[in-house]
């Protein structure tokens, strides 16, 4: 059987990508991949659909290409209770991004923006990143949580594997399997290979994603469906909303 992988996670210029729905679609299936778009859906980023008004007109311009409709929620915002079922049910697939969480205090630190709260401790840090995650995982009817581990700025020189512990992975891998979620593989934001076998091992289902934002981006899934193969997944281990559908919304 010939495989297509499926790009899950890109962007166009509805939010801050660089191309437009058509040439998106063009440039990804000259790469041999099915096209899909995910734009940012939050009123917590500028360059991105903001309210069901804005969903319904980026849904109806998807519906005029061979694309599979995806958006793209942030966990800390409520713009994603506040679409209407009939919209959400227009989306093939649906993703949830940890753009922000919450602090023990009550504030947000962005994975962008913030800076560094003085006194955090990387570790203890990461302690309320995995509690927001599993909050995550509880309460969006979302299909994939994008880019597992992206962590905010001032933690990104520190390797993955001393931050995502393996009893945090455990407790990450737990939720999702909870709930149904699928875990991303990001060419963007690359997770370790002990954590995507954890989850494909934990019968996590696994998904693709370019994350792309301009055309020598948008549809490279080359290192990420080499990271799936190399922890075992076959063609029917890998989300493909056409195959697996879509959760109902809540």
């Amino acid at each position: 059987m010939s495989f297509h992988p499926v790009d899950l996670h890109a962007h166009t210029t509805f939010s801050d990508g660089a191309l437009t729905v058509a040439q998106l679609v063009a440039v990804v299936k000259g790469k041999g991949v099915r096209p899909s778009v995910a734009d940012h859906i939050s009123g917590d980023i500028d360059r991105a659909l903001h309210d069901a008004a804005d969903v319904e007109r980026y849904l109806d311009a998807l519906d005029e290409h061979d694309v599979l409709r995806g958006g793209e929620f942030c966990w800390h915002c409520d713009v994603w209770r506040e679409i209407p079922d009939d919209l959400l049910r227009r989306f093939t697939h649906r993703l949830g991004s940890l753009h922000a969480v919450w602090l023990r205090d009550g504030s947000l630190l962005h994975a962008f923006s913030s800076p560094w709260p003085a006194g955090l401790d990387p570790q203890d840090y990461m302690d309320v990143h995995v509690a927001n995650l599993e909050r995550f995982a509880g309460e969006m009817a979302v299909d994939i949580l994008s880019h597992p581990t992206l962590l905010p700025m001032a933690l990104r020189k520190i390797p993955l594997e001393e931050l995502w512990t393996e009893p945090r992975e455990e407790r990450a891998v737990a939720a999702l399997k909870r709930a149904g979620i699928a875990f991303e593989i990001s060419n963007r934001y690359r997770p370790h290979e002990r954590f995507v076998r954890r989850a494909f091992d934990a019968g996590v289902r696994l998904s693709l994603g370019s994350d792309g934002h301009n055309e020598k981006q948008v549809g490279d899934l080359a290192w990420p469906l080499a990271l799936a193969r190399g922890v075992g997944a076959k063609d029917d281990d890998l989300y493909d909303p056409l195959v697996h559908g879509s959760r109902p919304p809540r």
